[in-house]
């Protein structure tokens, strides 16, 4: 018989099959997901998850859709967490420091308790891309925080109520639109399609049959 563990999922205890993942083991005691599943590999952070093993006090951080069940799991999903995110044009603000006083001014509240970096499901420094955005080194920030999925865990475990993925994601794009040297073959490119170079092409891929269109992307070149 397949091994089987006891998790509990909203006060309720459910026997499910050790290999699986959160979320298909909460599907498998009858769970439907209507919110907190996106792309069920690691990549939207709409799964984030807080859990407790029972006997153990640590609280822990992951994506259902990536983790495995375990005996005496604790399970508490936070399927969508509102984080706080200013308007601004990227056009018009500057990548200087002046730019996070004026949007994110809270990121100088910050306590230094590392709770953020505790609670990123990717391991990322969160704390770390903070002071780098405190300090207007965006393109540090940018970099230490490229794989942020914007789960909000870490602003959920932040006393000072910094919004961490909102900070990071003004950062990168400070980073692209200013910082980082242009790609001249990304320029020559969309040119390209704005002058319509491409117009023919894509009417031809529209009229394919799916069945074709499959075919062609199963069998495309792949650059290495």
């Amino acid at each position: 018989m397949e091994e089987m563990v006891n998790i509990y999922f909203a006060g309720k205890l459910y026997t499910v099959p050790a290999g699986m993942t959160i979320m298909n083991a909460l599907e498998y005691a009858g769970y439907k997901h209507i919110r907190g599943c996106g792309c069920r590999a690691g990549f939207c952070g709409a799964c984030a998850t807080i859990y407790r093993i029972k006997g153990e006090p640590e609280l822990k951080f992951c994506l259902a859709c990536q983790t495995r069940v375990q005996e005496g799991m604790y399970i508490a999903s936070l399927p969508f967490f509102p984080t706080q995110k200013q308007r601004y044009d990227i056009e018009e603000v500057k990548p200087d420091q002046s730019v996070m006083m004026e949007l994110y001014p809270e990121i100088y509240s910050c306590i230094g308790c590392n709770a953020c970096t505790k609670a990123c499901p990717q391991g990322l420094p969160v704390m770390q891309y903070i002071a780098y955005a405190q300090r207007g080194e965006y393109e540090k920030c940018a970099e230490a925080s490229f794989d942020c999925i914007a789960c909000g865990m870490c602003s959920a475990r932040c006393p000072a109520g910094i919004t961490h993925p909102m900070v990071s994601l003004l950062a990168r794009r400070l980073n692209g639109k200013y910082i980082a040297p242009r790609s001249a073959h990304v320029d020559n490119r969309v040119q390209e399609v704005l002058n319509g170079d491409y117009d023919a092409l894509i009417k031809e891929l529209a009229d394919k049959p799916e069945a074709e269109l499959r075919d062609m992307y199963d069998h495309r070149e792949i650059e290495k």
